[in-house]
């Protein structure tokens, strides 16, 4: 068997659905994504020939995004942030693999902790191809994102780190990632890709790798909390109570802030370049050239809460618990 027949449908770059289609309508298990099915379909599936950059070497940085200027600060900053921020995810699931119950979740959360540190480095890598210098972009990233880290990324940090560390509760660990961090992040990456292809073919393949891996991330997870749950439904106003400390969260950070300045710049830059655009659209009957930072904030939103409803669902509980939280 060749290594593209071995490629499961969900994960082949031609063949994978978008991450709210994913995310909303599959079901995957941590048996179904062990060790091996990362090897086959994930290393040498979604992976083949974007393994190093996160996208194929036909799809180039055109010269636009290397000239200075907001397009090119809106990216920047985005993938620095999200850089930094996937390194505080491999840190962080560290700890769900000492904690894991079993060998399914110990492999399937040790190729997640790898998925997390191959999106870190290829969002760094890029910055390198916009014009970054190689030698000092880790700490140039810990410059630039500084606030950020503070202000965002440190408060969901200890709070992860207090319930699958601190009280080595390996189910509300996967609860914080699965649908708190997560959960609330993914919709922003799927706006990501949407956003980038048309004016950075490799920034949007390199989001749209990220995002197959956040299919499996999703619905793994979620089949994790479905199954405890069902096996042990005492558990349930401990996950619950894990949510609304996870919703104080999202109001009490101010991600908002973080993103529409981004937007704003993203907005410039794209009139800027409009001729690149077109009738391009964002989503279905709508012109990225027509949207507004906040209606892009909004749609992520939108997506963020259209999603938890489906999964939450999937897991026998209330789908609204986030309503209004945030669009990293």
């Amino acid at each position: 068997m060749t290594a593209h027949e071995a490629t499961a449908h969900e994960a082949a770059w031609d063949t994978a659905p978008g991450l709210l289609d994913g995310a909303k309508n599959l079901t995957l298990t941590a048996a179904d994504c062990d060790l091996a099915y990362w090897l086959t379909s994930v290393a040498q599936g979604t992976l083949r020939d974007r393994a190093a950059t996160g996208h194929h070497p036909d799809a180039i940085v055109p010269a636009h995004m290397r000239e200075p200027g907001p397009l090119r600060e809106s990216l920047s900053l985005e993938l620095g942030f999200r850089s930094l921020s996937e390194e505080l995810a491999t840190r962080l699931l560290a700890y769900y693999v000492v904690n894991a119950p079993g060998i399914p979740e110990l492999e399937f959360y040790a190729t997640q902790m790898i998925d997390e540190a191959r999106h870190a480095r290829v969002f760094r890598d890029h910055l390198v191809e916009l014009g970054w210098q190689r030698e000092t972009v880790l700490a140039d990233i810990d410059e630039m994102a500084a606030d950020y880290r503070r202000r965002v990324l440190d408060p969901v940090e200890r709070f992860s780190l207090e319930i699958v560390r601190d009280q080595g509760d390996f189910y509300g660990g996967v609860a914080v990632f699965t649908i708190v961090i997560e959960g609330v992040l993914a919709p922003a990456a799927e706006l990501s890709e949407r956003k980038w292809t048309p004016l950075d073919p490799a920034a949007g393949e390199i989001s749209r790798g990220a995002a197959i891996d956040e299919i499996r991330h999703l619905t793994v997870g979620s089949s994790i909390l479905r199954s405890h749950l069902i096996d042990n439904p005492g558990y349930r106003p401990r996950l619950l109570e894990i949510l609304e400390a996870g919703r104080k969260l999202w109001s009490e950070v101010p991600d908002r802030e973080f993103v529409i300045h981004r937007e704003e710049l993203f907005q410039k830059g794209m009139a800027e370049h409009a001729g690149l655009i077109g009738d391009y659209e964002l989503w279905p009957g709508v012109r990225m050239l027509d949207t507004t930072p906040e209606q892009r904030y909004d749609i992520a939103e939108q997506w963020t809460d259209e999603m938890a409803q489906t999964r939450m669902a999937y897991m026998g509980l209330p789908g609204d618990w986030l309503s209004g939280g945030a669009a990293s």
